[in-house]
């Protein structure tokens, strides 16, 4: 996501890392505003979706086939666009169509008799693990690029996981990879806002696309943990 596999080793000058403190800051700063912006897409996309339930049918296969497919291809664009006028509202647009994505789950919890608490639970505790996340990484000093490759490979393995379950269908599968999801992605925040922090992203849209994937990774995942002992009575 958000090109990881180039993003594995920090800071990287070849590629014009951010090298005063001023530069840096400004960096994090817009991320900070762009990040918040790019949440209201989202928001919207999901009351879209819930209101019209227009997402319903893309349970199983089909949901994985057009969400990655739209997902990937606006990440794509995104790449090509972030040096340019249109990369923030690419990058909206994106955020809008997470948000679509996201309704089904939403809705499925809105079912329960406790959803909307369920669902302000799991937005809690997402700000709960950035505000976290943020604060170790403007305190840790070393370096921890090593990092990155490790958590690539727990992405992976939580992909294969949702793959699969997909075919088997396992409550207990779900909460093992829901439980993943949260966990890799979380330690993703911490990287992430260091390698902004350490002056290892230059492009304020890069480095909002690579927040935003954590955050609403990590967010599905308490969501997911959460729906699972959802009452429906």
């Amino acid at each position: 996501m958000n090109d990881r596999t180039n993003t594995l080793a920090y800071p990287d000058l070849a590629r014009g890392g951010v090298t005063t403190p001023e530069q840096r800051n400004k960096v994090l700063r817009n991320t900070y505003w762009l990040l918040a912006l790019s949440l209201l897409p989202t928001v919207l996309g999901a009351w879209i979706g819930v209101s019209t339930g227009i997402t319903r049918s893309l349970g199983g296969g089909l949901g994985m086939i057009v969400f990655l497919a739209g997902a990937f291809g606006f990440m794509f664009a995104i790449e090509k666009t972030k040096n340019s006028a249109a990369g923030v509202p690419v990058l909206l647009a994106f955020t809008f169509f997470m948000g679509l994505m996201l309704s089904r789950m939403i809705a499925m919890v809105l079912g329960f008799k406790n959803g909307s608490e369920l669902v302000m639970t799991a937005m809690g505790g997402t700000a709960g693990v950035f505000f976290v996340m943020a604060s170790l990484a403007s305190v840790i000093k070393r370096d921890i690029s090593g990092m990155g490759k490790w958590l690539f490979v727990g992405a992976l393995v939580v992909f294969v996981g949702i793959i699969v379950n997909l075919f088997v269908g396992s409550t207990v599968g779900m909460m093992v990879i829901s439980t993943l999801l949260v966990g890799v992605f979380s330690l993703f925040m911490l990287y992430d806002l260091k390698r902004i922090i350490d002056g290892g992203e230059t492009n304020y849209i890069s480095a909002t696309l690579a927040l935003y994937l954590d955050l609403f990774n990590v967010f599905q995942g308490l969501l997911a943990l959460l729906g699972l002992g959802g009452s429906s009575d």
